[in-house]
């Protein structure tokens, strides 16, 4: 469903300036952006993603991955197709990777907000998770989920690539209660080559989202040969401690996928490095995922 966008300004020739994340894109008439589902038309914003997803089920919570807040309960997890970056080594890229401006629709599920609160209560679950691909580039629906949720006592999670402005944050403060955030590498060349992002931004996100008070716990995807050098693992958990020794790091195990099929799956010595080096740095709460 076509719904007028939030969070973008109008410019001379009828272009936009789509402030949503971190691609900041600048659109002529017509045209999309990079996430694929946002478009200019006729001067205006908006986005074709709001209020169909192309995934909905009850996940444990854990799943996200969150290990510290409401652990053992169920999350009600939602997406729509899209993504603002374009990760080569993506896990749900049959989804994520969908482009709407390439002449593609997509069967999904008709799911106003208010039937996505609805399942919610009905399943039992204690928080609605935005997740599989990411929540940014659907933002106009989990904002408005989001609000009504709230108002049942329902809490909201974001899993993100973190790849946003500051307005966006703010916007959805007031809102979100957790968020899980892809710390994929602590390199630029990574993010820029790989993912088609920059690095400085997600680091921002992060700090923004503790600032609001917003729980994090932060994944690290260990892709071989890659992001996986003792020195970056020490980059990364410095830069954790340096926030708070108790924000959870998540150290997930690569499995070939995508574009990086050649890849081999980490090995699990990899993995226990970084458990001991984000020990080092005194974390509190380090969780070895994917073995």
């Amino acid at each position: 469903m076509k719904k007028h966008a939030m969070l973008y300004e109008q410019k001379q020739d009828k272009k936009v300036s789509c402030l949503l994340c971190s691609h900041q894109c600048i659109l002529s008439d017509s045209k999309f952006g990079i996430c694929g589902v946002r478009q200019n038309i006729d001067g205006k914003l908006y986005t074709h993603v709001y209020g169909k997803t192309i995934a909905a089920h009850i996940d444990p919570i854990e799943k996200k991955p969150l290990y510290h807040f409401l652990p053992g309960t169920k999350t009600y997890s939602i997406a729509t197709p899209g993504c603002n970056l374009k990760c080569n080594f993506c896990q749900n890229w049959q989804i994520s990777q969908y482009r709407l401006n390439q002449g593609f629709d997509y069967d999904g599920i008709e799911m106003p907000p208010e039937k996505i609160v609805d399942a919610a209560k009905l399943n039992n679950c204690s928080s609605i998770s935005y997740t599989y691909t990411e929540p940014t580039i659907f933002f106009e629906y989990a904002y408005d989920t989001a609000k009504l949720a709230k108002k049942e006592n329902i809490k909201n999670i974001f899993v993100t690539n973190g790849f946003m402005t500051k307005q966006t944050i703010e916007t959805i403060a007031p809102y979100l209660d957790a968020a899980n955030v892809d710390l994929k590498s602590f390199r630029e060349a990574f993010y820029k080559n790989i993912c088609g992002a920059r690095l400085k931004p997600i680091l921002e996100s992060i700090k923004n989202m503790y600032e609001d008070d917003i729980w994090i716990e932060i994944t690290t995807l260990v892709v071989t040969g890659q992001n996986d050098s003792e020195e970056e693992f020490s980059d990364i958990a410095k830069f954790i401690a340096d926030l708070s020794i108790d924000i959870p790091w998540h150290i997930s195990r690569f499995h070939p996928d995508y574009q990086f099929t050649d890849a081999v799956p980490t090995p699990i010595k990899t993995l226990k490095m970084a458990e001991q080096i984000g020990k080092n740095y005194n974390l509190k709460n380090i969780h070895i995922g994917n073995v």
